[in-house]
């Protein structure tokens, strides 16, 4: 866990800067809280802030390489999966490496081959590496977006961070929305278009995408991508493949000097990660501690759905007893809920996913009391296909985002004298079918070929929205989450084999559940997918109900200059109707993420430019 943080510039003196860099640098000491390092001259502002518990120890930060008398500076958020590979292919390259640290291992590698070294490196990174004889800046991202990367090409100079309270640091950025920010809080949000910052002059660097910074101006392209090839493999080989993948994706993020436990949900994902790295420990001679949550009187008022048919608990206790593991059941109060809400927008820096991303943070809190290093089972659905927009005749036939079917509701939410004459539907439309035309296929349209379109979709979007909300949560608690199945060569596998072997038995994932099947106690192999556990106490939605209604009170909030207030006053007494963002998000969490709003609006005291 790091933070990197910066600017270059060729119009000022940034060691003239001292200050701002070093509030830049407090902003994001939450990424790490060990060692707040910098490296500036009249050019280049390099930041670095990390944490020891997880990384290791590689000497004085920023990592620094001298050659023929050039300096070459690192500054890394991140960590490699795939390190004895890739320093075994910079060796036979003539690469000379002095130790095992991902610092060394990139920038070596970057001098050796460019910015072909992310066609060899697996991991999750965003770094920047300053070659300060050429004035010129290179950086990347991961190819799935795992770690986030925020900048700004302002005024002719270049300014990163990574997290969006980073650039708000530099006095060359405000905090400001115009109508573009709106239309994706309130038609989009908690979602966000890839790339897009919402606040005015910010921007993130895509996933898959590296670019460079110099005199020559600002230069970025996309390094990797899906790609449609024609599956050839029979199902046995298939189930044999996604076996090997899986597995060793989380055999190479089970890695650790530190000892590490699994978050233990009761569903399918979870459980293969806690099996595979229960298997891994138990070799060593040691055994595995897993973490689930659970909330207040959660048993009490359970009610089955269609999205959730029965509680996780049965499931969780299974798991523990033939795996013979040691678990621990966080609580987490309604209360604490409450507040977590609005300490998840400081996480975010934007409105986000209501008790979805609070009660992750609070989660994490409680984990990282004992561990530094987790492994969740995050994004699998979006590969494997688990979600019920992937079979559901109904939901993936409609044009537009198959989790968000609320664009009319999210409408009459906003002001009519904002809106004028706005296509809200079409604005919606094109961001759903720009994806869905980028989308890589091999022959005309068929079943499969829709099952590309969603996978591109949630890999574009509601992965995004998930992969950013794990991120920023986990970092007060100095918890490195770490998620197995957001493995590029999952993805690159898994992108074309067939529906029909995905849909194994009619079962969502059943691929992943026949390839794991000699992992599992069989009533855990077949249960039916189980969302991100969540409250059922009613007096959640009677707190948030409280606080809309003391936000109704005041005149001069600053929700009221694009929301109409009266449509806010329904929400104490009517059910939205459809839910906001995905099974996830129904009435109550409708009401978190207006609350969230307002608050975002107050706390960076954001200027709205209507």
């Amino acid at each position: 866990m790091s933070a990197i943080a910066g600017e270059i510039s060729f119009t000022s003196s940034l060691n003239k800067r001292l200050e701002e860099f070093e509030e830049m640098k407090k902003s994001l000491l939450h990424r790490g809280k060990d060692i707040q390092v910098s490296y500036i001259n009249s050019n280049a502002a390099i930041i670095q802030n990390s944490n020891e518990a997880t990384e290791l120890p590689v000497g004085p930060l920023p990592y620094c390489v001298t050659v023929d008398e050039k300096k070459y500076i690192i500054a890394l958020d991140g960590m490699l999966f795939n390190k004895k590979q890739t320093i075994e292919i910079l060796r036979n390259r003539g690469c000379v490496l002095n130790s095992y640290s991902d610092y060394e291992i990139i920038l070596k590698g970057y001098l050796t081959l460019g910015d072909n070294i992310l066609s060899v490196i697996n991991g999750v990174y965003a770094f920047v590496i300053w070659d300060n004889a050429n004035k010129r800046l290179f950086f990347a991202r991961d190819r799935l977006g795992v770690k986030p990367f925020f900048y700004s090409n302002i005024n002719s100079n270049f300014i990163f961070a990574s997290e969006i309270k980073g650039l708000l640091e530099s006095t060359e950025i405000t905090a400001e929305i115009d109508f573009n920010s709106i239309m994706e809080i309130m038609l989009i949000g908690p979602g966000r278009t890839l790339g897009y910052g919402v606040f005015k002059n910010i921007e993130e660097l895509k996933p898959a995408h590296c670019g460079t910074f110099s005199h020559d101006g600002l230069k970025i392209h996309k390094y990797w991508s899906v790609k449609a090839q024609e599956h050839i493999d029979s199902f046995e080989e298939t189930v044999e493949k996604v076996n090997f993948l899986v597995t060793d994706s989380i055999t190479q993020q089970a890695q650790s000097y530190v000892p590490i436990c699994t978050m233990l949900s009761g569903g399918l994902d979870s459980s293969i990660i806690t099996a595979v790295t229960s298997r891994i420990l138990n070799e060593k001679g040691k055994s595995l501690k897993t973490f689930s949550v659970t909330y207040t009187d959660n048993d009490k008022y359970f009610k089955e759905n269609r999205f959730q048919p029965e509680s996780d608990s049965k499931y969780i206790e299974i798991m523990k007893n033939e795996m013979g593991i040691e678990n621990e059941i966080i609580e987490i109060k309604t209360e604490d809920l409450i507040k977590a809400n609005y300490d998840a927008v400081d996480l975010r820096d934007l409105p986000g996913m209501a008790d979805v991303d609070s009660a992750l943070l609070l989660f994490c809190n409680e984990i990282g009391k004992q561990f530094s290093i987790t492994l969740s089972g995050e994004c699998s659905d979006e590969i494997f296909g688990g979600y019920p927009w992937y079979r559901d005749p109904k939901l993936n036939s409609i044009q537009s985002f198959p989790w968000a079917h609320s664009v009319d509701y999210r409408k009459s939410l906003i002001i009519d004298d904002i809106l004028g004459d706005f296509n809200t539907e079409d604005y919606v439309y094109q961001k759903y079918i720009s994806t869905v035309n980028e989308t890589p296929k091999l022959f005309g349209f068929d079943a499969d070929e829709r099952k590309k379109e969603l996978m591109k979709l949630n890999l574009d979007w509601f992965m995004m929205t998930l992969v950013d909300r794990t991120d920023r949560m986990c970092q007060p608690a100095s918890l490195d989450v770490r998620v197995p199945f957001c493995d590029y060569r999952i993805v690159e596998y898994l992108y074309n084999v067939k529906w029909e072997y995905k849909d194994y038995k009619g079962y969502e994932k059943g691929l992943l559940r026949e390839a794991f099947k000699d992992y599992l106690p069989e009533e855990m192999l077949w249960r039916k997918k189980s969302p991100f556990p969540k409250t059922h106490n009613p007096l959640y939605f009677e707190l948030v109900r409280k606080e809309l209604s003391e936000l109704l009170e005041d005149e001069a909030a600053p929700i009221f200059k694009f929301i109409k207030k009266e449509k806010l006053e329904d929400l104490l007494s009517q059910e939205i109707p459809q839910n906001f963002y995905g099974q996830l998000m129904t009435t109550p969490q409708t009401i978190a993420y207006m609350l969230q709003i307002n608050y975002w609006l107050n706390k960076y005291s954001i200027d709205i430019k209507l």
